[in-house]
């Protein structure tokens, strides 16, 4: 869809220097029309100066969504900027997933009225997001050869996001699945999410508040349309965050499973008057 006024919601927390690698990607692909939200879970003071003093140069509306740090509360952020968004169409973007140079013109070809866009990611190896962060390799620009020795080397996991099939056929799910659902590249109906109350904050912790969204839009009549050989982003490496709530949280996605459930417990829409979200326009 062209002129689509897409924003693009980019989570972060305390890690400017991948956020600015997510941002240098993304704003060469922007237009007057679109939005970036960063949203921000809490991040120091002086991360939010670093990304002030280093923010690239967008042709599009910026701002920034903070609110304090009460641990890990990734489905309240992601609420929030969505929330501050003004766009139709969101696009959830992690701030340490790198978008590849057709992102934005891939989700806007895939973009369709009742359909959610499952992205795809590929996976950076420790030694290659380091480079990568200290800017010692262009990884956007990097030539076919050196993407082949990141991945004889074990530096990434796969190489067919070097190919472009937006119109690829198999990309239609109509039943509740599991495998690949993340967040960290999720596209969505502003309107769709909000009908479904967004991410449900009730979940404590890392792990599958993600897969509940997606069953909640199933059970609104959505359909998942996947993102493959077109969306991918490169996943800059990262320490896992605890998991130690993982088994409960998948625990109440499969009991939800039976339901008909399709609203948040606690989500986007219980959010008036939030008191310790200061929103900033960068630009």
């Amino acid at each position: 869809m062209e002129n689509l006024r897409i924003s693009f919601v980019v989570l972060t927390y305390n890690r400017v220097d991948a956020l600015l690698q997510v941002l240098k990607a993304l704003a060469p692909q922007c237009a007057s029309h679109h939005e970036v939200v960063i949203t921000d879970d809490g991040s120091s003071a002086q991360a939010v100066a670093m990304l002030k003093n280093n923010f690239p140069a967008f042709p599009c509306p910026v701002r920034h969504v903070w609110h304090a740090d009460r641990g890990f509360t990734a489905s309240c952020a992601r609420n929030l900027g969505a929330l501050s968004s003004r766009g139709d169409y969101l696009v959830f973007l992690d701030g340490d997933c790198v978008p590849n140079p057709r992102f934005v013109r891939a989700h806007e070809f895939l973009a369709q009225q009742g359909f959610f866009v499952n992205g795809n990611r590929v996976l950076l190896s420790e030694i290659l997001t380091r480079q990568v962060l200290r800017e010692q390799v262009t990884l956007l620009k990097a030539r076919f050869l050196t993407y082949l020795f990141w991945r004889v080397q074990g530096h990434m996991n796969k190489l067919l996001q070097l190919l472009y099939w937006p119109g690829a056929p198999g990309r239609l799910e109509s039943q509740f699945r599991w495998k690949q659902i993340r967040s960290c590249n999720f596209a969505v109906w502003k309107d769709d999410f909000l009908a479904v109350n967004g991410f449900d904050e009730t979940f404590e912790g890392w792990g599958h508040e993600d897969a509940d969204l997606v069953l909640r839009l199933h059970h609104a009549g959505l359909i998942r349309k996947n993102g493959f050989l077109c969306t991918e982003v490169y996943h800059l490496w990262h320490q896992q965050n605890s998991r130690v709530r993982e088994g409960v949280n998948y625990q109440r996605v499969l009991d939800r499973m039976a339901t008909a459930c399709v609203l948040a417990e606690k989500g986007v829409n219980d959010h008036p008057g939030v008191s310790d979200v200061v929103v900033t326009q960068m630009n």
